[in-house]
């Protein structure tokens, strides 16, 4: 069996050793650099040194950019479906990465899963089916894959995993209603989810970013 090449990724390291990661995962057409100036902007404090973890997307032709080849994390095309099996085998490389972080000492509770945009929905559907219990999901401007298979197929491990959800109110790539009717689905499975909403498109801003330092000072420094 022909085994894909481990995902290459930008990693920032705290001062002291770490003791929590966050794999953080970009939108189409980005690479692991796009999120890299974000981990300054958090003001984590010291005293809870985190790694964090930007992998590049493997590059594909994307039906969206006319087929051209971009960084994605599966095809995607504006008048279908999503690409399920591309999902699938990129869920198969974040998986790899955890376990590389797992591999050297980092339990698998200490480890929290970030994405923005495609890279949302990646983040989503990894940690929700994954079978060991994982720090918490921070999902950003984006929405749910197979919610509608949530309930039966979720995993017992992460049925109560922390969840922070932030969208745009004008964001025109993917709408606000998208981003609410996966809130739905996942509350509907039972999740508890923390929902913030900006008067912003498809970005981030700064009330946000704030906001997720917030969010992972609490999340990260309530696991012990």
């Amino acid at each position: 069996m022909l085994l894909s090449a481990p995902l290459p990724v930008v990693e920032l390291n705290p001062v002291a050793d770490p003791v929590a990661v966050v794999i953080w995962l970009h939108g189409l057409g980005a690479d692991g650099h796009d999120f890299e100036p974000i981990v300054p902007q958090l003001r984590l404090p010291a005293d809870l040194p985190v790694r964090f973890v930007f992998p590049h997307a493997p590059e594909m032709s994307v039906t969206a950019f006319g087929g051209q080849r971009a960084r994605a994390w599966f095809d995607f095309d504006p008048s279908g479906g999503t690409d399920l099996p591309g999902l699938k085998k990129s869920t198969l490389q974040i998986h790899d990465l955890i376990q590389n972080e797992i591999d050297k000492g980092i339990s698998p509770e200490r480890i929290l899963l970030a994405g923005f945009s495609q890279g949302g929905v990646m983040a989503l559907h990894t940690a929700l089916y994954y079978p060991k219990r994982l720090a918490g999901i921070l999902a950003l401007s984006t929405f749910l894959a197979e919610g509608e298979n949530l309930s039966e197929n979720k995993a017992l491990a992460n049925d109560n995993i922390p969840i922070l959800m932030c969208h745009g109110s004008q964001d025109a790539v993917l709408p606000l209603s998208l981003g609410q009717s996966s809130l739905t689905q996942l509350e509907n499975a039972g999740y508890a989810v923390e929902w913030q909403e900006y008067p912003m498109g498809h970005e981030v801003c700064l009330e946000e970013i704030r906001e997720i330092s917030r969010w992972l000072q609490a999340v990260l420094g309530s696991v012990g």
